[in-house]
């Protein structure tokens, strides 16, 4: 990573755990975001930060852990947890009204304990982009919705993913990696393809036959968006796990 600061990453499993090194201020803050982004692609069940290298030259800063934390809330629906910062981060971090939604720790060890205790529940599959794949996406989200006695969601989800991964099968072309999570009070639909090119809520190129496509994605949830991921990028939605 440039800009003075490094970023090291290593699994302790499933959870991924981000080792950065160097001063954080408003120059190195973009790097760092992207570092975080790059290792949330794995889709791993829990980001833990650890910042015990980190010296912070600018409280503003800090605001890149709350920004990693939102995205990462709406894709891959995992939590980010900071560990070790030094007492002056640490303060900086409890008095920001941005940084409270973040859980701090005092050392790695107890983040990635934590991290493991948080009730997410996920189920994925690697779908072809073949007309069979948006069949097999209805299964995976009826089946979840079963298994997690969500009843009224399974529907709307169905028909959602259905469409996100039609969306990959017309325009895409690529191979797809499909995630449906439970993490409450949110059931997240995820599919992650080889494509650069960004969806969007409209234009007729990414509409789905019948005129629905992702205008229904829009209509039927709570929140959808799409964001790089790798070489490709990743389509999430959320709908209320009701």
């Amino acid at each position: 990573m440039s800009s003075g600061i490094t970023c090291e990453v290593r699994t302790t499993a499933p959870v991924a755990v981000v080792r950065l090194t160097g001063p954080l201020h408003l120059g190195t803050m973009r790097s760092v975001h992207r570092a975080l982004s790059d290792a949330l692609v794995d889709q791993p069940e829990a980001l833990v930060v650890d910042m015990a290298g980190v010296s912070v030259e600018d409280r503003l800063a800090l605001s890149v852990f709350a920004a990693t934390a939102r995205r990462a809330e709406e894709w891959p629906a995992v939590p980010v947890l900071l560990c070790s910062p030094s007492p002056v981060a640490a303060r900086w971090l409890a008095e920001s009204t941005t940084c409270r939604v973040l859980s701090v720790s005092a050392d790695c060890a107890e983040a990635t304990r934590l991290a493991g205790t948080t009730s997410t529940l996920r189920m994925r599959a690697r779908l072809e982009p073949v007309a069979g794949a948006c069949r097999r996406a209805r299964e995976l989200v009826t089946d979840a919705c079963a298994r997690w006695n969500l009843p009224d969601a399974s529907g709307p989800a169905a028909l959602v993913l259905s469409e996100l991964v039609g969306n990959v099968v017309r325009h895409a072309g690529t191979p797809m990696q499909v995630t449906v999570t439970l993490r409450r009070p949110y059931l997240h639909l995820a599919v992650v393809d080889g494509s650069s090119a960004q969806a969007r809520a409209g234009g007729t190129d990414l509409h789905a036959e019948g005129g629905r496509g992702l205008m229904l994605v829009r209509e039927l949830t709570q929140r959808w968006g799409s964001v790089p991921a790798g070489q490709g990028k990743a389509v999430w939605a959320m709908l209320p796990a009701t």
